[in-house]
């Protein structure tokens, strides 16, 4: 079968077996798959000498075979999944995966639009859910929360949920006005710029602190604007890990609560609820044909190849994206 590997830390058109499928795996024939952060920085931390190594983690397909153990999907299913880090990636015409973190696929959406929210969808859930323990029935409405970086794809996500589930006041930030437009458009109530003085901005909108913190962004340079502008006893949540110790005694006197998302954790350690991804992928899709959230979807690239691969990893390097970048098939 066609894939695109990492070979040479390049990558690159390749052939590989089409893997079968055993225990709770689903083998899914890929019809159209999205790009993230991660993909890059996997792809940069590859050796030159290393094993080619299919990358991608989101996508949408159609289930063609079971393991014995599988009791969620059947051949024929329509499914959209993030997989696990640990396995070879989605970006192959096959790909092995296991059902307990894979959704139904949307089903007003096409492929196309499923594939750009898995991830993303997964990691701002869990965010503002699991880690910030925000209720999702409304009990913590009115709260404010700072998502720092919401016109990428899981801040794309998160505006909504927060806004359509949690009833929390949302201030997201964008630095250009086609990305205060998008975030604007989906649900956030203020737009405040993350290159200048976040603290200043929000007091000029009359908001002297905020409950709640998601930072998608680089942690290191946005850590002293988060450690003034949360409030006495609120929550950070970040999902990137910082290059540098963080002054965590900037914190202390509020009692802030930290915390961390990844949204692998649950595939790479085998975690007795794994399967709560598959769970939150089907109210994600509920909430989706229900017409309370929307797809992410920013731009197809075109064919699933290695050229259109390279552009959509050169466009997030760039951080320049708004939404999603989306290869629809091959």
């Amino acid at each position: 079968m066609k894939a695109i590997a990492v070979t040479n830390t390049a990558l690159q058109d390749v052939e590989i077996a089409v893997p079968a499928a055993t225990g709770h795996d689903l083998l899914v024939k890929i019809e159209a798959i999205s790009v993230n952060p991660v993909d890059t920085k996997v792809r940069a931390g590859e050796a030159a000498d290393a094993a080619p190594r299919v990358l991608g983690w989101d996508a949408a397909g159609t289930v063609t075979a079971v393991g014995p153990d599988v009791t969620l999907f059947k051949v024929g299913d329509t499914v959209y999944y993030a997989g696990s880090i640990i396995r070879p990636g989605a970006n192959s015409e096959f790909h092995l995966v296991d059902e307990r973190i894979v959704g139904r696929k949307p089903a007003s959406l096409d492929f196309n639009h499923a594939a750009a929210l898995p991830l993303t969808s997964i990691t701002a859930w869990e965010a503002l859910f699991d880690r910030l323990a925000i209720s999702r029935d409304g009990a913590d409405a009115g709260k404010r929360v700072l998502v720092i970086g919401g016109a990428g794809g899981v801040g794309s996500i998160a505006i909504q949920l927060a806004k359509q589930l949690a009833g929390l006041t949302v201030i997201a930030t964008a630095s250009r006005p086609e990305s205060a437009k998008w975030v604007r458009e989906l649900g956030a109530d203020h737009v405040i710029d993350h290159n200048g003085d976040m603290a200043a901005q929000l007091l000029a909108l009359e908001i002297a602190d905020v409950d709640y913190v998601l930072c998608l962004s680089d942690t290191d340079p946005h850590f002293d604007a988060i450690a003034q502008v949360v409030a006495p006893q609120g929550k950070v949540v970040s999902i990137v890990h910082n290059t540098a110790p963080l002054a965590m005694d900037k914190l202390f006197a509020k009692s802030v609560t930290w915390v961390w998302e990844m949204m692998f954790t649950r595939s790479m350690f085998g975690t007795p609820d794994m399967i709560e991804q598959h769970k939150l992928l089907n109210e994600v899709a509920a909430l989706i044909d229900a017409g309370k959230l929307k797809t992410t979807l920013g731009e197809v690239y075109g064919k699933i190849s290695a050229a259109n691969l390279r552009r959509a990893h050169e466009a997030l390097e760039g951080r320049r994206t708004i939404g999603k970048i989306v290869l629809s098939g091959f």
